[in-house]
């Protein structure tokens, strides 16, 4: 039995999955909810978006995301506030983003009706998936990859857009000890590491898991040509405050236009603190390290909001981070929470609730 809803078509699962859920148990995104949105390129043109069941995807050997890594996604949340309402946080920025990496991997660039109509349907026809225990919430993938079929080293001709939810617990991490890097780099200049393709990540496993085999779990990642300046910490953008300043790297070919990132920014100019986005170089750190003015590091990013970082290494010494009661990361990660989880002012416009 199909439906219709924001111009999208619905096809209901015939039964639920929802019953054998653990809502007070929920790892992050490893439980998926009874529906998907997929949306088709073919012939030129994006088809008509649907949300249909949860279900395997079947593709040719010769789909070109096996061979040429045409692959992007974006990760976003639904929160349920305590009255029921849905919100969402920011979610035009993960659009502009997507179709910026679609671009720069050659992919078709998705209409905004096709992305926001889709996604308010999908978590209108799942809404009971989001869960509202403290910290919880749902994480929502959306992703486009090369359907199309061909051997020949060239864009494919057909495109999948999917959106698919997890329903996932507070995401804490405690406090991460990292290596800086100095031999591999995560992007280069000219490169793909603004767009959020599965190839930057899949690159980052390897350097990562050397990083963990030396007791450290994550790497801050520096410049391709120097390594000489620190730019984001594993997956995440990073923030370094020396003093009472914080900095944090421009956004380049190399580095991710990170929505936590910007968003932090702004609320630290809102709390007065002051902050400076420039070059960050590692010998600047190590020595403020040394000499006690470096106060806090810590990781922003969709999943955890913010991840502090506890102490680095650097050519083969360790140096810790002063344990703060009053830290700029728990300041910055309340005030974002508060808004997503609607329990403050929205100043910034950024909150929008899912009717």
């Amino acid at each position: 039995m199909e439906a219709v809803m924001n111009n999208v078509t619905i096809e209901k699962a015939k039964t639920s999955k929802i019953k054998d859920v653990d809502f007070d148990n929920l790892s992050f995104g490893s439980i998926y909810t009874d529906h998907m949105l997929v949306c088709d390129y073919k012939n030129g043109q994006w088809q008509a978006p649907k949300v249909v069941p949860y279900q395997p995807i079947t593709l040719d050997p010769s789909s070109k995301i096996f061979h040429y890594g045409q692959s992007i996604f974006e990760g976003m949340k639904a929160y349920k506030d305590e009255s029921g309402s849905v919100w969402l946080f920011r979610p035009l920025e993960n659009f502009k983003r997507l179709n910026k990496s679609a671009k720069r991997m050659a992919m078709p660039e998705l209409p905004e009706s096709y992305f926001m109509d889709g996604l308010t349907t999908l978590l209108q026809v799942d809404s009971d998936w989001i869960p509202q225990s403290a910290g919880s919430s749902l994480y929502i993938r959306p992703f486009m990859f090369a359907s199309g079929n061909g051997f020949h080293a060239s864009p494919a001709d057909e495109y999948k857009f999917i959106i698919a939810l997890a329903p996932s617990g507070s995401y804490f991490s405690g406090k991460v000890k990292v290596l800086i890097e100095k031999q591999y780099s995560r992007a280069a200049n000219g490169g793909v590491g603004f767009a959020k393709t599965g190839g930057n990540y899949a690159g980052q496993f390897y350097p990562t898991r050397l990083a963990a085999e030396k007791g450290y779990q994550q790497v801050i990642w520096t410049d391709d040509n120097n390594h000489e300046y620190i730019e984001e910490a594993g997956a995440m953008n990073v923030f370094v405050r020396i003093n009472d300043m914080l900095l944090t790297a421009p956004t380049n070919d190399r580095i991710l236009d990170g929505i936590t990132r910007k968003s932090i920014l702004d609320i630290a100019k809102d709390e007065g603190i002051k902050t400076e986005i420039r070059k960050v170089s590692v010998k600047e750190v190590v020595e403020a390290a040394k000499n006690g003015s470096l106060k806090e590091m810590f990781g922003a990013g969709t999943a955890a909001v913010v991840s502090p970082i506890s102490a680095f290494g650097y050519e083969g010494v360790d140096y810790d981070l002063p344990e703060l009661e009053d830290s700029y990361a728990s300041l910055l990660k309340k005030r974002i929470t508060d808004i997503q989880y609607n329990r403050a002012e929205d100043k910034f416009g950024w909150r929008h609730e899912v009717v």
